[in-house]
């Protein structure tokens, strides 16, 4: 093996170490229940039970997004390693994180004489894992972004697909000859990501052509920046509409959430969610980080001679300026449509990974202890994460246990009954309902409402109070720590038809 693979296989197995250690930091801290827990962010978990149980694809409603390459990894896990559902999610945490470290090699560029891609590219990934150490909150509404990627469900494959948008522009517009691959591959980027979300229009179309546009006014540029700009146009485009499909899956198209009227409450939303930050140590930490990062991507920008320097500079300050103040003049209400605010700045540590230490036996002796100590921390990580994806939950166990011992169907309200519906042997015996018996289509397969009616409900804390038929009344209540089953024995509770 020469000594550029050596370089790029230990990159591969740092990046390994780092992951491990955040996602074990990540499943230690409250935060760790976006990860197992959340209504939400089960979802990807719940397609790929389906698949493999053997039941096929189904008859999904689902958000705006499809989730299509987060439940294809996650297939993929679960049909490869004996984990369960926990599990999976815990390994599913550290493979997004090493998807990442993939893409911002991508955009580091090629091994070349006086630069170190390998070394920035793990350095990127070591400055996103230190924001994801900073973040605890369980809370999915916090300004919490770079752990959002962790989860199989908020948005990995659309962080990833943006950043390898601007390492494919990136490596174009290095390649002297141009590259018709790399065009190709840019189209076929924006594509998927596209079609699995339409948010990447937002995250990654809209800033990478406004500063090819820029690019576009330099004479040398011009033509680059015009074909890049034509396959990333092209490929978002033909991810829209090959969106037309799969029309039958998306109980939302994510028009709804476009109220450009309410640009002011969001405007409130987020200050609120930005001094909440600032008021814990870490917080302030991952600011002052962000900060310095999109200070970097300037400075690196107007020193830049090169094209494909100066577009990924660019796009690390740009991209967070413009999701910001779109997300504001929409008037959107959730944190999670922030997450290029961690992941872009990032970029401007890759944007020009020149070797700035000389090569000696003190550098190389310093960066083998530094190895080795990584590595000591990703040993103990596993335990860790393994510990947290095992952790006995007594009330969960209730509810799984009675109801597979029942055989019987029952419901649940969404907030409640995923989590329970997630762990069961049949998934389907728990059938997602709103306080009135009406079928919830929401995140969940549309089959479950085929059996007509159940015999008991779960509730927790959450649950909005029942709406039930006159006189109609549980023979038995089963007390499971924070769950509660009422079970109306041979009474049918009859299924209201489904909305979303």
């Amino acid at each position: 093996m020469h000594g550029g693979a050596r370089r790029e296989l230990a990159g591969w197995l740092t990046a390994l170490a780092i992951a491990l250690v955040a996602a074990g930091q990540l499943a230690a801290s409250p935060r760790s229940s976006l990860l197992f827990r959340d209504g939400d962010s089960l979802v990807v978990g719940l397609i790929s039970r389906a698949v493999l149980d053997g039941g096929g694809v189904g008859e999904w409603a689902l958000s705006s997004v499809l989730f299509l390459p987060e439940s294809a990894v996650h297939v993929a896990l679960g049909a490869l390693l004996p984990l369960d559902v926990d599990g999976l999610l815990a390994v599913n945490a550290v493979v997004n994180l090493l998807g990442f470290y993939g893409v911002a090699r991508l955009v580091a560029g090629r091994r070349r004489a006086g630069a170190a891609p390998v070394a920035w590219s793990l350095a990127a990934l070591g400055v996103f894992a230190l924001l994801v150490f900073t973040e605890v909150s369980p809370s999915r509404d916090a300004l919490e972004l770079a752990s959002l990627s962790l989860t199989t469900t908020y948005y990995a494959a659309t962080t990833i697909g943006a950043v390898a948008a601007v390492g494919l522009a990136r490596r174009f517009l290095d390649r002297p000859g141009g590259g018709v691959v790399l065009l190709w591959a840019l189209g076929a980027t924006a594509a998927v990501s596209t079609l699995t979300n339409p948010l990447f229009a937002a995250w990654a179309t809209v800033p990478l052509l406004a500063v090819l546009v820029v690019l576009g006014f330099s004479v040398r540029s011009r033509r680059p920046a015009l074909l890049l700009g034509a396959a990333l146009l092209g490929g978002t485009l033909l991810g829209f509409l090959c969106r037309i499909p799969f029309s039958a899956w998306i109980a939302n198209t994510g028009a709804g959430y476009v109220q450009p009227w309410r640009w002011r409450e969001s405007l409130e939303l987020y200050a609120g969610l930005f001094a909440a930050r600032l008021s814990t140590p870490p917080g302030v930490l991952a600011l002052v980080v962000a900060a310095a990062l999109l200070a970097l991507a300037v400075v690196r920008m107007r020193r830049a001679s090169a094209p494909g320097v100066r577009l990924v500079a660019a796009v690390a300050w740009v991209a967070p300026a413009l999701v910001l103040l779109g997300a504001v003049a929409l008037g959107t209400q959730a944190a999670r449509y922030l997450q290029p605010l961690a992941f872009a700045p990032v970029l401007a540590l890759v944007a020009d990974p020149r070797a700035v230490l000389p090569s000696s036996r003190l550098v190389r002796g310093a960066v083998a202890a530094l190895g080795a100590l990584l590595f000591l921390a990703a040993g103990l990580s596993v335990p860790r994460l393994a510990a947290a994806a095992q952790a006995p939950d007594a009330d969960l166990t209730c509810v799984t246990d009675w109801v597979d011992a029942s055989g019987r169907t029952g419901a649940g309200q969404f907030w409640t009954v995923r989590l329970p519906k997630l762990h069961l042997d049949d998934p389907s015996r728990l059938v997602q309902v709103d306080h009135a018996l009406n079928g919830y289509a929401w995140l969940v397969d549309r089959r479950d409402f085929a059996v007509g009616e159940v015999s008991f409900l779960v509730e927790d804390a959450q649950t909005v109070p029942w709406q039930l038929p006159a006189g109609v009344e549980p023979v038995a209540t089963i007390e499971c720590g924070r769950y509660r089953i009422l079970d109306f024995g041979e009474t049918a509770l009859r299924l209201g038809p489904a909305h979303s």
